[in-house]
């Protein structure tokens, strides 16, 4: 699969080196912009308060899939629903939230858990099928937490996730599970 990362600090670095190691060719994008024209998907991973500004200098995004990693630590536009709703408003395409509750500092151990870390995400129709596609591809099980409308619960839920670090587990995996599951 083609994808283009708009990012590449940790979790857009992070991730473009897990998916390439399982095979997909990634073109990371920062600052100085670029062309998407070829992407089957996009990570959008910049700061909130760059988004507009980053996807406005890329070319070829117009109707394509977005995955956005953001999360409101510099705060957000209050005129959509979620920083992921943003992201839709300039891309077009469908959207889904994921890969923002998780600690890119922590993906070098992914491969060493007993069982994969979940990565909760939420989607459009037309980019759930990517979204868990990707979550397997850089070593999480996808958890599903509906459509796009619930994009803010996972931004939100960052300030749970600070409670349990700040509690003294530091930064950690998740796993939801069915009965059975595990």
């Amino acid at each position: 699969m083609n994808i283009v990362t708009v990012g590449r600090g940790n979790i857009g670095g992070g991730l473009a080196r897990l998916w390439r190691e399982a095979g997909h060719d990634v073109t990371e994008l920062g600052h100085e912009g670029g062309d998407a024209s070829d992407a089957e998907v996009i990570l959008v991973a910049v700061p909130s308060a760059a988004i507009t500004s980053a996807l406005q200098g890329i070319a070829g995004i117009q109707g394509k899939v977005a995955i956005d990693a953001t999360n409101a630590f510099r705060g957000r536009n209050e005129e959509f629903a979620s920083l992921a709703h943003e992201v839709k408003s300039i891309t077009g395409g469908p959207v889904a939230k994921a890969f923002n509750t998780n600690y890119a500092v922590l993906y070098d151990e992914i491969p060493n858990q007993r069982v994969r870390p979940g990565n909760l995400y939420a989607a459009d129709d037309g980019a759930r099928e990517l979204a868990e596609q990707l979550s397997r591809d850089a070593g999480f099980d996808p958890v599903s937490v509906g459509g796009l409308e619930n994009a803010r619960l996972l931004e939100d839920h960052l300030a749970f996730m600070s409670s349990i670090v700040q509690g003294g587990v530091g930064r950690f995996f998740y796993r939801y599970a069915a009965p059975g599951d595990l």
